[in-house]
């Protein structure tokens, strides 16, 4: 008997501590789902609605006023869809390769430079030379003003992704490049051959972030872009709700009454659900890696 009970209280207390833990991640699960369905009902609500109301999960007067305003001109939002796709598929497979190839030369005990580029590359996220230089050096220098090169150039290096990369291949043994080397290997087909494979959960991690950094960036076309042709989707809508609360605060100015005429909050919405939906299509792909390659590249050292 004396032995039965503390098991017993064993089981108990893993079965206490797991329906804890379930229950904190459920409550979890649904903290993040209900905020994404807060957005999907407000972009199907009148904006009389919204602005009667507030914003409520399910929708008190169903609209689609505010889809119908967002493709009133599908062939430009189309073509801005291309081009974020575009510029986040070739952005995110060169920065994954420099990202890496970085990595794994700082990872190299036997290049000797590896110490004073590990300093560069942090010293770099302490100091930088401003925006006026950068912009200077962008358009006068590099001529990269609206170019496709330019919404791809800014993004590719990354100091914390370089990091976090560095000390997941840190982790892989030293004995599998030293056999390579014997067998007469040359450096770039190691890393292509055997350390890319070995870090494919650090790869999907930075490439993740790498993805969305690209699919959200709007910030270099606002600054290097002027050609419609090469604007991505979300300067598009950046652009969009611009003309929007313009044209709202041009009506008010002139006494018309505009409280529910434009759906500015209702746009909105609609403009999160049609920005981050392909993002999140992709996301389920690389969920298993995810978790994974951040907590081992950020623990090990």
């Amino acid at each position: 008997m004396e032995s039965i009970r503390p098991r017993l209280s064993r089981n108990w207390d893993r079965t206490l501590f797991s329906a804890i833990g379930y229950v904190l991640l459920i409550f979890l699960a649904v903290a993040c789902v209900l905020p994404f369905i807060l957005i999907i009902s407000s972009s199907f609500t009148k904006e009389s609605a919204i602005v009667l109301k507030g914003f409520q999960f399910f929708p008190s007067e169903f609209s689609i006023e505010a889809y119908r305003i967002l493709f009133k001109y599908p062939d430009q939002i189309v073509h801005a869809y291309i081009v974020t796709i575009a510029v986040t598929a070739i952005g995110t497979a060169l920065g994954l390769f420099l990202n890496s190839m970085t990595a794994y030369c700082l990872t190299r005990k036997d290049f000797k430079w590896r110490n004073g580029f590990s300093f560069y590359f942090f010293f770099t996220t302490l100091f930088s030379g401003g925006l006026v230089p950068w912009y200077l050096m962008m358009t006068n220098y590099l001529h990269l003003k609206d170019t496709l090169t330019v919404l791809i150039l800014p993004l590719l290096l990354n100091v914390f992704y370089i990091i976090v990369l560095k000390s997941f291949m840190n982790g892989i043994p030293e004995a599998i490049t030293e056999s390579a080397k014997i067998d007469g290997a040359g450096d770039f087909r190691i890393y292509r051959q055997l350390i890319l494979p070995l870090a494919k959960p650090a790869l999907a991690t930075i490439g993740l972030l790498l993805a969305l950094a690209y699919w959200n960036d709007w910030y270099n076309a606002l600054l290097f872009v002027s050609n419609d042709n090469l604007m991505p989707l979300q300067y598009y809508l950046y652009k969009m709700l611009g003309n929007m609360d313009g044209m709202r605060k041009a009506m008010m100015g002139s006494g018309a009454v505009v409280t529910t005429a434009l759906p500015t909050e209702s746009l909105k919405m609609a403009m999160t659900i049609v920005a981050c939906g392909p993002i999140i299509i992709a996301y389920p792909f690389v969920q298993k890696y995810f978790v994974t390659g951040l907590t081992i590249g950020a623990v090990k050292g």
